[in-house]
């Protein structure tokens, strides 16, 4: 009995179409009821002014600006050593039984829990560095747990470019390292973006290690060095959501609306200069 093959495509595209819909339409539903519910809390007081009246009046501002604070801080730290390490490991290590272990090492470490992370940077952050609970010891935590990722994905999008390139370059008499610099680098820009656009999308969202590390349950002012603590959006949430009773249902939902939206704006920054380059590739 022959098979048609229109057939079976038709039946792989609808159980690929399905299992698209069970993920895409949660997803759906769960923005949409963010921003029914928390649309309502957004206004200019909301997003400008510190919480009063125990975090059940005012706004969130020290909140969104410890965020950047430390989701900043964690890309400075992690974007070159995460690329440091990945032209090292693409371009200069030998392929041997060490160097195979550690990029499985890398990726496993992608994997790791954040609450791990965060119980890491209080150990060697907090106490032994003596940094203490700062946006300093906060930012070191985030960039290291985002580290694997940028690694990862930016050693695949070195890997990535063809070596006929590479070997143009060296005919025309140029170094490893001007090759890798002038035509490695800049078509492996998008696959790099790619990576720290994941780094962003972890580090803005989680709690566990800003909540060992940097995290303050209030601030009436707003930081003034690195080595300050800070308030953070993610725990903010958590906090007005399980600790502080009678808060009003809009702001909690208010709150994780502009924790959506801040992550979605840094990310779109980042799609649209990885489409720049993506543009410019000519392979």
């Amino acid at each position: 009995m022959r098979i048609d093959p229109r057939k079976t495509q038709k039946i792989v595209f609808f159980f690929l179409f399905l299992a698209t819909l069970l993920i895409v339409v949660p997803v759906g539903m769960i923005i949409l009821a963010i921003i029914q519910k928390g649309l309502p809390a957004i206004s200019w007081e909301f997003l400008s002014d510190i919480p009063r009246k125990g975090m059940r009046a005012g706004g969130i501002f020290p909140a969104i600006l410890g965020t950047v604070y430390l989701v900043g801080g964690a890309i400075i730290f992690a974007l070159p050593m995460g690329l440091l390490a990945a032209v090292y490991l693409s371009e200069y290590a030998k392929d041997n039984f060490l160097t195979r272990l550690i990029k499985l090492a890398i990726i496993n470490l992608a994997g790791v829990p954040s609450v791990v992370y965060g119980l890491f940077g209080l150990a060697l952050f907090v106490i032994f560095f003596k940094f203490g609970a700062s946006i300093l010891s906060g930012s070191l935590t985030l960039g290291i747990m985002i580290l694997p990722l940028i690694i990862t994905a930016s050693r695949e999008a070195l890997e990535s470019v063809p070596y006929s390139f590479r070997e143009v370059s060296f005919s025309l008499g140029a170094s490893k390292w001007q090759t890798i610099r002038n035509i490695v680098l800049p078509n492996a820009i998008p696959g790099i973006l790619t990576g720290t656009i994941l780094g962003i999308g972890r580090a803005s969202g989680e709690t566990a290690p800003i909540l060992f590390t940097v995290a303050a349950f209030y601030l009436p002012q707003l930081p003034d060095s690195i080595f300050d603590q800070a308030m953070a959006l993610p725990y903010h949430l958590y906090v007005i959501s399980t600790q502080v009773p009678n808060v009003d249902e809009k702001i909690r939902y208010g709150t994780a609306l502009v924790l959506l939206f801040l992550v979605l704006f840094v990310n779109l920054v980042a799609i649209i200069i990885r489409y720049h380059f993506r543009k410019k590739k000519k392979w």
